[in-house]
């Protein structure tokens, strides 16, 4: 499905960008804290709010998971426009100096985004996104324990620009892990 094919490229290049933007820093407890957040069952509604297919709604579930006892998070699952899904995935890890890394669908090797770079502040986490010539990055914020919203952006000469947008809300049976207030 085109839609669904081009959002994961518009997605990974925002992603690409927001982490060109944050240097490469050393994984925290607090870090951790977050992905942990993540874990669990997410369902919610997104739009598409730029582009050629602007104004196109769409319905995602997601599972999220951290990867044992590295610093990182995955998701799975899919994002459905009328009958048709598609099948979604992402991972990152902290991988020591190189900072954060990791992929969306099959990275730009293949159909999706590569994650080059990454920096959780708080109750958010900015990757940045690269595939080929396109740069962007991906922005997820916790509000609380039960609701995520995320942004994909784009470089679009020299300004970000949001792309894709999505509100989830937590469909399992409660946070798993807590984030720090700051």
């Amino acid at each position: 499905m085109t839609v669904l094919r081009l959002a994961p490229s518009v997605l990974a290049a925002t992603a690409a960008t927001v982490i060109g933007l944050a240097a490469p820093a050393t994984a925290s407890e607090k870090d951790r804290k977050f992905f942990s957040s993540v874990e669990g069952s997410w369902s919610g509604p997104g739009e598409i709010v730029a582009g050629k297919y602007k104004g196109t709604k769409f319905v995602c579930n997601f599972t999220g998971a951290t990867p044992g006892d590295k610093i990182g998070m995955s998701l799975d699952g899919g994002c459905r426009v009328g009958l048709f899904t598609q099948k979604m995935q992402a991972s990152v890890e902290h991988q020591g100096r190189a900072g954060y890394r990791g992929s969306f669908m099959d990275g730009s090797d293949g159909t999706g985004l590569d994650v080059v770079g990454g920096r959780v502040d708080g109750r958010k986490v900015t990757l940045t996104l690269n595939r080929n010539q396109l740069n962007g990055a991906m922005l997820a914020r916790l509000p609380d324990d039960n609701t995520m919203t995320v942004t994909v952006s784009v470089l679009v000469d020299e300004q970000m620009v949001p792309v894709i947008g999505m509100n989830l809300k937590r469909v399992d049976r409660g946070a798993v892990g807590s984030v720090a207030n700051h």
